[in-house]
């Protein structure tokens, strides 16, 4: 832990942190003195990562369960507190990308693609915000968006439509929140070093060179500003959305032209 840890006395909640960014920013939160909810839709996974960041079991903890059902958010909010107290921060990182042609994509995926990032993420926003305006204090909230709201994707219209959706209710929230010290705002990171990217063939090599700093961002580098954002230090910063891509947005060659 750091000598002064900054979320000291703090509770979080992570959705989908069972690997690659989410756990990330649970790992840093727990460094830096939080007490963490750790979530994923994989039960085991989930707990296996809240061990892996803490063996005790004291101050991160596992639970498993799907987003997009409206009574698990509230469970987990509840969890939060019974086990915690509080609640400071949440974290909107659960998200699924189901990839497909325009043309022919199914009715199925559309919707699913949409409860999970726009449903799990407004009813996780609505509930944590209700306990944070209960307890009083304030609090922080934070999405987790994508460059593919912001540059078209070849197949990912759908899900770049979700991630840009995010932005736009973290801006809207505005409003709603402020007059409880609650601030939101959302990061949007672009090519990232996970297990299920470097699983891709040649998905570092492709996007060090597609990436004008030269190499995609690690789980890391994204964290670090989750973290700023969620923290005391940006407390006057709400409504905005941060694009973590090593320069790519102002550039954006594709992939698919290589």
């Amino acid at each position: 832990m750091s000598a002064n840890p900054i979320f000291q006395g703090q509770v979080a909640i992570v959705t989908g942190a069972g690997q690659g960014i989410g756990y990330e920013i649970c790992r840093q939160l727990v460094q830096q003195g939080a007490q963490v909810l750790l979530n994923d839709v994989d039960a085991a996974l989930a707990q296996q990562a809240a061990h892996n960041i803490d063996s005790t079991g004291k101050v991160c903890i596992g639970i498993g369960g799907n987003v997009a059902e409206i009574a698990f958010i509230q469970q987990l909010v509840q969890t939060a507190v019974d086990r915690f107290g509080r609640l400071d921060i949440a974290i909107g990182n659960a998200g699924i990308t189901l990839f497909g042609d325009f043309f022919t994509y199914p009715e199925t995926d559309f919707y699913k693609v949409l409860q999970v990032n726009l449903g799990g993420n407004f009813f996780l926003a609505q509930a944590a915000a209700k306990q944070m305006k209960q307890q009083g204090g304030g609090g922080a909230i934070l999405f987790t968006s994508s460059v593919t709201g912001h540059q078209a994707h070849k197949h990912l219209a759908v899900y770049g439509m979700t991630k840009a959706a995010l932005e736009m209710l973290a801006k809207s929230l505005v409003v709603e929140l402020s007059a409880f010290g609650i601030n939101i705002n959302a990061i949007a990171p672009g090519a990232t070093l996970t297990e299920r990217t470097t699983s891709e063939a040649d998905y570092e090599k492709i996007w060090s060179r597609l990436t004008p700093m030269g190499r995609p961002a690690t789980t890391a580098d994204i964290a670090h500003a989750a973290l700023f954002l969620v923290s005391p230090h940006a407390k006057h910063i709400t409504g905005q959305s941060l694009v973590i891509d090593g320069g790519w947005t102002s550039v954006s060659p594709s992939p698919y032209d290589e």
